[in-house]
């Protein structure tokens, strides 16, 4: 076991790496001078050429794109992820203004998909060809097609517009007032949980329906254990291993989505100040943002793992 959690903290920290170095070179290539869109709010046309240069040395983008690399790096190591080009600010400030938003509404969100899509999916598998089965399955079918930001769009207009039960836009943070926080999170929270419940309610079914099957669940039913009991201790336990597996997808998808819903919602979170930082072109921003989601995905995923041998005591690491 320690074996295999050196190995794939190797392999995280490999790929982490990797990801620093893409999405540095990738801004880089976009078209286009994040000098000259800072600029562009003051009287470019008063300034010269050494002044812009300045402007550019302030930041180190005079610098050959190797020695910028490495500066940030080094920078990383230190706790420092640069000053934003646009904002003039410290990016660590700015991200730990916006980060707690994305988490509140990605926590909330993360956690109610899969509490509500395992409930939906063992429903499902225990009573397959049911109305409810048939009900539930359109539902997850139409879940998993349907675009995030399209239908916040529809519940703006329907539960904001139409039927005025909730707020169109905003956040209100759970520190200053819980219950105004529970009635602008209602509407994105289910945005961003609409495809990860149609995908953990379609794939817990089709795992309790194969368990079902087994004969140490035939074992069980023999045995006379309670219903209550075969499900809980032994459908979901052997059944949810590829559910554990949904849940990096899940929060991957989370975490891109909210690109969309702070937009769509006006939310002041992570997603929204990426988009901004983009249009920019505000390097440090979009590269901290994009590394501080590879590294939550990165841990996600190692700890989806480990778990694998909690569940499944059969597996074993090497």
């Amino acid at each position: 076991m320690v074996t295999y959690i050196t190995r794939r903290s190797i392999q995280a920290i490999l790929v982490v790496i990797i990801i620093t170095f893409l999405v540095f070179l990738v801004i880089r290539l976009l078209p286009g001078d994040p000098i000259l869109i800072y600029l562009s709010s003051q009287d470019l046309q008063t300034l010269t050429e050494e002044q812009i240069e300045a402007v550019k040395a302030q930041f180190g983008l005079d610098k050959p794109l190797v020695v910028q690399y490495v500066s940030w790096i080094g920078s990383l190591f230190r706790g420092d992820l640069g000053i934003s080009i646009f904002y003039s600010q410290k990016v660590s400030t700015l991200i730990g203004q916006r980060l707690p938003v994305t988490l509140f509404l990605g926590v909330i969100a993360f956690v109610f998909s899969h509490v509500f899509g395992v409930i939906a999916g063992t429903i499902c598998a225990l009573k397959r060809g049911k109305w409810i089965d048939t009900v539930v399955t359109v539902i997850a079918n139409f879940g998993i097609t349907v675009p995030s930001f399209w239908m916040g769009i529809l519940l703006i207009y329907f539960f904001g517009l139409v039927l005025d039960w909730f707020p169109r836009f905003g956040y209100v943070s759970p520190v200053v007032d819980i219950i105004d926080f529970l009635h602008h999170a209602i509407l994105p929270v289910i945005c961003l949980a609409i495809f990860p419940i149609a995908l953990v309610t379609r794939q817990t079914r089709s795992s309790i329906l194969e368990v079902t099957r087994q004969d140490y669940i035939r074992t069980a039913w023999s045995k006379g254990l309670k219903e209550q009991t075969i499900i809980v201790k032994h459908m979901l336990k052997n059944g949810l291993i590829p559910i554990i597996t949904l849940s990096g997808i899940g929060l991957s998808y989370i975490l891109g989505g909210s690109v969309l819903i702070e937009t769509v919602f006006n939310i002041p979170g992570m997603g929204r100040l990426g988009v901004e930082a983009i249009q920019s072109q505000d390097y440090p921003i979009v590269q901290a943002i994009v590394l501080l989601t590879a590294i939550m995905v990165v841990l996600v995923n190692f700890i989806v793992d480990i778990t694998y041998g909690w569940l499944d005591p059969r597996i074993r690491y090497g």
